[in-house]
């Protein structure tokens, strides 16, 4: 990556808390545009956290610096921080009753701009974008997550986020209770984000999806902290040796 090349996510000694309890211990990271960093680790290690507090979630403390395209984020609102670029993908959807999907991503869109959308350039763009994600026309018209799929919830994350073209997707376990036909659907739409400049942050605990999406950077999260990063064979050998073996090597070499 050049060195004139602003980065798109910027985390300095971020650490997030939940009730005065440390549950992020001090991250680093930098994440340019098209770049896709996996966050793995094992269940309670704080990935999920440092996803929804670097989107905002009021619940938790976060301290330290956030920089998105060289702006600080940290002390904006969620609703700031989605306005300047920052999307978050959830692991549980919730549904939105009386609310379309046509509705809620033109506004969504419309927030972001100055003026309203044409009608028909939006519902061309998003025409576009079912059809590559082979979802049909239909779902539209539906309300957001009533009555979805695990699947079909997951592909609605994916169309938002492709429809909204982010300068960073914070993708938290996007994979996960996918059948394999839907994890390529989505791998699909993540390789679309990158390619279209998009800096992704992608939470996950299996290497099943990094078959799909190849990763520039895996990061392995242990007790709030990134304590080992390396390229896509860091994931093959985390499948390979499962977690503990991050303690055992650590314990040898005096502490990770």
């Amino acid at each position: 990556m050049s060195n004139n090349t602003v980065a798109a996510l910027q985390c300095k000694g971020v650490r997030v808390s939940i009730n005065d309890k440390d549950i992020v211990k001090g991250v680093d990271l930098v994440v340019f545009p098209g770049e896709v960093h996996a966050i793995m680790g094992p269940n309670g290690s704080g990935k999920s956290t440092l996803a929804a507090a670097l989107a905002g979630h009021p619940s938790y403390g976060l301290s330290g610096e956030v920089f998105l395209s060289g702006e600080p984020i940290h002390a904006a609102i969620p609703d700031e921080r989605a306005l300047k670029g920052l999307f978050l993908g959830f692991q549980y959807p919730v549904a939105v009753p009386g609310v379309t999907v046509t509705a809620f991503l033109k506004a969504a869109m419309e927030a972001r701009q100055s003026e309203p959308l044409a009608i028909m350039t939006f519902r061309k763009q998003l025409l576009k974008m079912l059809s590559r994600l082979e979802i049909p026309a239909e779902f539209a018209s539906r309300y957001i997550n009533d009555g979805f799929s695990g699947g079909e919830k997951k592909r609605l994350e994916i169309l938002q986020m492709l429809m909204l073209s982010p300068k960073v997707a914070l993708l938290d376990e996007i994979d996960s209770g996918l059948d394999i036909d839907a994890l390529k659907l989505v791998a699909r739409g993540i390789n679309e984000a990158r390619d279209s400049g998009t800096g992704i942050v992608l939470v996950t605990h299996y290497q099943r999806i990094l078959d799909h999406v190849k990763p520039d950077f895996v990061h392995v999260f242990k007790d709030g902290r990134i304590v080992k990063s390396g390229g896509p064979e860091q994931a093959l050998e985390l499948e390979a040796k499962g977690y503990e073996w991050l303690g055992e090597q650590g314990a040898a070499a005096g502490g990770v």
